[in-house]
């Protein structure tokens, strides 16, 4: 029989691009056996094609002109990782509408657009895949979608920048404070000279939005997640969060509660027990739970050339698969219900914070009743230094909705004898 060659393009040559090349280069001889068919990348899209010539072997595959890929029959799949929403997002669409397949890695295009670009691919019996827009090399997109799809999923929580978790390990690992540790990143490549994604919590959000939509069936975007970064955190939260038996980690956090969707990103104190606070430097981790599976655990490198292509070709070998077998658009959007996103107010959490307060009679009573007064239960509260007058207690709560515990804290902050409202920090469980 005649070797079927299944032909693709590709839509930008950076870091991710470049590991996509370079894996399909390092495949060639085992597409054929594991396949049933070999993938010739016939064309690549850049923007300069003289810098992009040193990355190929054929120069003569690159091309700036987007129509030589979308007016090209032959090309049955594109991969899109180019980043950015536009001009991706309609490029990707142009593609669709021409009958072809896509891959992206674009997670901020699929946690703002995920639904319009599903939505064309079904229109077009066209698979769109995206396992690479979450946690890189880790494969979790599919694992929900296919391998526990016989579950009600309840719960995903997870560490989904391996930026912020290596500088929370160099925080916690050698008592760095936050711009210390920032800049040993920058230094090692980890972070960007720009690092407001990673360390606000954005790159995670986006994250958390792509898998709540594929675990709870019900579409979630990136403004539905709360944000908050890691740039407060200081190594003092950090002592007092291991003499606590606990570690602080960056996480994302997705629940279906019978009030709705939960989704945010945040710092928090979680049991040093738990199998997330080990996952240290600058690897990810994501724990699902669902009603019959239980707990599972993925763990991996989250990002970076290689781990991303793996996931990319991942996808490409799956589309390659649903040609042979004429079935692509199988699996698009699993999103049939509707179910409303939880306001952050409404959250319910446990909470860590240190104070400095006026180191004198009756001080400790006037916050126990502020936090009483407002619904705050406290489960613990520590005073361990004194600095002349002024004393620094840390507070853990019992549960509490979000909206009470804030309106005990904005009393608190007007109180003179509160000097200082040092850190606020959420605790899981």
């Amino acid at each position: 029989m005649e070797e079927r060659v299944i032909k693709v393009a590709m839509m930008g040559l950076g870091t991710v691009g470049t590991g996509v090349y370079k894996v399909l280069k390092n495949q060639q001889e085992d597409m054929v056996p594991k396949l049933g068919a070999r993938v010739e990348l016939k064309k690549i899209l850049v923007r300069n094609l003289e810098k992009a010539a040193a990355k190929v072997d054929d120069p003569s595959i690159l091309t700036n002109s987007f129509e030589e890929i979308a007016n090209d029959p032959e090309i049955d799949i594109v991969i899109e990782v180019m980043g950015g929403k536009q001009p991706a997002m309609n490029y990707i669409l142009a593609c669709l509408d021409a009958g072809k397949n896509v891959v992206t890695a674009n997670k901020d295009l699929v946690a703002s657009e995920g639904k319009k670009l599903l939505a064309a691919a079904k229109r077009n019996g066209k698979d769109f895949l995206y396992e690479a827009s979450v946690a890189g090399g880790i494969p979790i997109i599919r694992p929900i979608k296919q391998c526990l799809a016989g579950n009600h999923i309840t719960e995903i929580i997870g560490i989904f920048n391996g930026t912020t978790n290596f500088i929370l390990t160099k925080m916690t690992q050698e008592g760095m404070e936050f711009d210390e540790a920032l800049r040993l990143a920058q230094d090692l490549g980890y972070a960007e000279a720009d690092p407001t994604s990673d360390v606000e919590g954005l790159d995670a959000g986006r994250k958390v939005a792509i898998l709540a939509s594929a675990a709870f069936n019900s579409r979630v975007t990136f403004e539905d997640v709360y944000t908050e970064g890691i740039a407060k955190i200081t190594a003092t939260d950090i002592r007092y969060a291991k003499e606590m038996g606990c570690d602080i980690k960056l996480l994302g956090v997705a629940k279906d509660t019978p009030e709705g969707i939960e989704v945010r990103v945040h710092p928090m104190l979680i049991d040093s027990s738990h199998p997330l606070a080990s996952v240290n430097d600058s690897y990810n981790a994501v724990f699902v739970t669902g009603d019959a599976v239980q707990d599972t655990m993925f763990y991996g490198r989250g990002e970076g050339e290689l781990p991303t292509a793996s996931a990319i070709v991942g996808d490409v070998y799956d589309i390659v698969r649903n040609i042979l077998w004429d079935c692509c658009g199988r699996i698009g959007c699993t999103c049939y219900r509707d179910r409303p996103i939880k306001r952050v107010g409404e959250i319910s959490s446990r909470y860590f914070v240190r104070m400095q307060i006026e180191n004198r009679y009756g001080t400790l009573a006037s916050v126990a009743s502020v936090f009483g007064n407002n619904q705050v239960s406290i489960a613990q509260m520590v005073q361990k230094r004194v600095n002349g007058t002024v004393a620094e207690i840390v507070v853990i709560t019992d549960q509490v909705k979000e909206r009470h515990f804030m309106d005990a804290m904005k009393i608190l902050g007007g109180m003179s004898i509160i000097k200082e409202i040092s850190s606020v920090i959420r605790v899981y469980g």
